[in-house]
């Protein structure tokens, strides 16, 4: 257990590092898309088949718990609706209660595009959809033009590969959070009908029971359950839908990066268990392990690969399966509501993200993400018209009573699915194309220039020649460039001085920003080269416990480093190195500047010495 909290995984490195939780939910959601697909496609097959009628049959088949004279009956499809799909929106809660503690959303001026983005991208389809289904009955169903399928849009924006980069992923799921926070205001505000106060005010009641444990610091599960049913419950008697009580439960469940405090005592606990293993210490190691993780991390690292893979799955099996028969088919083409639900979702989007975001990035008051094109936002806005769960969801609420209606609706969201990932791909590919005309105009010089009083020099501070590298202390390709760097200063001697700059890309080295960290804790100590030489030394071992390990190694006081880190005192230092690689174009680790000028092609020692020859003539 690292004695330390891992800055890299609450915060981000402006060169493009994730938290770790981010990170994770990513990947489940990208991976759950082709499990959510299949169980789609067996929907539709299903339901056309000769097996139509069991399709039909088995959610219709009611399933009711009787306890005492009190009975809750509800057809199998609704218990996936508004049973299992609680867990989803749960989910949904923790993860937009994350962002609003520790992530994007903490920070003003990187939620400003997300959030305008996200309003347009609610409003603007809305208003599409309107525009075809004003006056008659479809128009209900607005809500269904709103939502973006977290899932299928990230598993589509893998399908485009390196076209999309991280940060553009980040920024559409950040839009997905206020996207979904918009879905479930409609849901309540819009399709509740016929409250029963009693139950409502029994809702609340179990409210408060949840409020009081957490204000009694009262942690354990066992309690959380009973009321959550128990809440479940009631809000379903209410009328209210019980998607609510999802969010409301995910929205009051803690975030907060792992203290340092809390890491050490469970690593004491751990230890004394080790040396006398105890059911009494075995319970309290277990406690104050999951003490110091939040709450609302191990619920989303427990629930968030279930919802991914079993229930959004087995709600699309469940709510999927249109007969695709002449006469659906038929008042599909024709159906406001169909043609309204494909036109919001595919151009709705595509203006209300797109469009609208790259207005407030040329008007100032936003910012793309770093290292993101604006026809690679173009892409993505298309992409983001992929509506699939939270709008079938809607779907089902806004035409209970009316089938066909319900029917062209699912038409029009796959139809749109299918279309908008489509018109994605094709934008990525098309316009990537002058976005590598762009990339090739990447800024080529230092900026800023070599500072004397900041940068870390190696060599000379008068050399004539000076070679800057950006590197990354967990990059392997860095690791090997620190044998070329030797061969050249031993090769220029007293002619070359080399600088070294941080570049951490915790995208794909979790720990490289908290070793960049520690780098300058020791450099405060006049010890930056001692430390940087025993951190390439050892790449493998730059857990924060180990840099610890390190700094005491080469005679530093490690309490004293392992405050500096848990403060993140040299953070700013390191993105401000970060935020100069960007400004001169480096966009990987190892980069190299000769002189001023950013080195493109092989960077052995051989071709860097020519490099440095051709400006020690030019200098001449």
């Amino acid at each position: 257990m690292s004695t330390v909290a891992l800055p890299g995984d609450q915060t981000r490195s402006r060169a493009g590092g994730l938290p770790r939780p981010l990170r994770d939910f990513l990947t489940t959601e990208a991976g759950s898309a082709s499990v959510l697909l299949a169980a789609t496609v067996l929907a539709l097959v299903w339901a056309n088949s000769p097996l139509a009628g069991s399709y039909q049959a088995l959610w219709a088949t009611e399933l009711a718990i009787t306890v005492g004279g009190a009975e809750l009956s509800l057809d199998l499809r609704h218990w996936v609706n508004d049973g299992l799909m609680v867990f989803f929106f749960f989910v949904i809660g923790l993860e937009v209660r994350r962002e609003l503690t520790m992530g994007e959303l903490t920070e003003r001026h990187r939620a400003v595009l997300p959030a305008v983005a996200a309003v347009a991208g609610l409003l603007v389809p809305v208003g599409v959809y309107l525009a075809f289904t004003a006056g008659g009955p479809g128009a209900r169903g607005f809500g269904a033009a709103m939502a973006t399928d977290t899932a299928f849009m990230l598993g589509a924006l893998a399908l485009v590969g390196p076209r999309c980069p991280t940060q553009l992923r980040v920024f559409l799921l950040t839009v997905a959070v206020f996207d979904d926070i918009g879905a479930i205001g409609v849901i309540a505000l819009f399709y509740t009908e016929g409250l029963d106060v009693v139950a409502l005010a029994i809702a609340l009641g179990f409210l408060g029971g949840v409020l009081l444990l957490r204000r009694l610091r009262v942690w354990r599960a066992p309690g959380y359950l009973v009321l959550g049913i128990g809440l479940w419950v009631a809000i379903v008697t209410s009328g209210v839908h019980p998607s609510v009580a999802g969010i409301v439960l995910g929205l009051l469940t803690p975030a907060y990066p792992p203290a340092r405090a809390a890491v050490q005592r469970a690593t004491q606990v751990a230890r004394s268990f080790g040396q006398s293993p105890t059911p009494g210490l075995a319970r309290s190691a277990k406690l104050s392990m999951e003490a110091a993780v939040s709450g609302n991390e191990r619920l989303t690292h427990l629930l968030h690969p279930w919802t991914s893979y079993v229930v959004v799955p087995i709600f699309a099996l469940a709510n999927a399966g249109i007969a695709l028969n002449g006469g659906t088919l038929g008042r599909a083409l024709t159906s406001p509501v169909t043609i309204g639900i494909l036109v919001a979702l595919v151009l709705g989007k595509l203006v209300g993200v797109g469009l609208v975001s790259w207005a407030v990035v040329r008007s100032g008051v936003g910012a793309l993400p770093r290292g993101v094109e604006s026809h690679q936002l173009a892409g993505a806005a298309a992409i983001a018209g992929i509506g699939f769960t939270v709008s079938l969801f809607i779907v089902d609420l806004a035409f209970a009573e009316q089938p066909a209606l319900r029917e062209e609706a699912k038409v029009g969201i796959l139809v749109a699915g299918l279309v908008a990932a489509a018109l994605g791909w094709a934008l990525f590919r098309a316009l990537g194309r002058r976005g590598s005309a762009t990339a090739g105009r990447l800024p080529t010089r230092l900026d800023p220039p070599v500072d004397l009083e900041r940068d870390h020099v190696r060599g000379p501070a008068d050399a004539p020649l000076t070679l800057v590298e950006y590197a990354d202390f967990e990059c392997p390709f860095c690791g090997r460039a620190t044998g070329v760097v030797d061969e050249l200063l031993e090769r220029f001697g007293d002619e070359l001085r080399y600088v070294f700059r941080h570049l951490p890309l915790t995208d794909v080295h979790p720990n490289a920003s908290v070793a960049a960290e520690a780098a300058e804790a020791a450099a405060a100590r006049g010890r930056f080269w001692a430390m940087h030489d025993r951190l390439y030394a050892h790449q493998d071992a730059l857990e924060p416990d180990e840099l610890l390990g390190h700094a005491a190694a080469i005679g530093l006081d490690a309490g004293a480093v392992a405050e500096e880190l848990d403060q993140r005192v040299h953070a700013e230092r390191v993105t401000e190195d970060a935020l100069s690689a960007e400004a001169g174009g480096a966009r990987g680790t190892p980069t190299f500047f000769v002189g001023e000028r950013r080195h493109t092609g092989p960077w052995d020692a051989d071709t860097l010495a020519a490099r440095l020859e051709a400006e020690r003539d030019r200098l001449a």
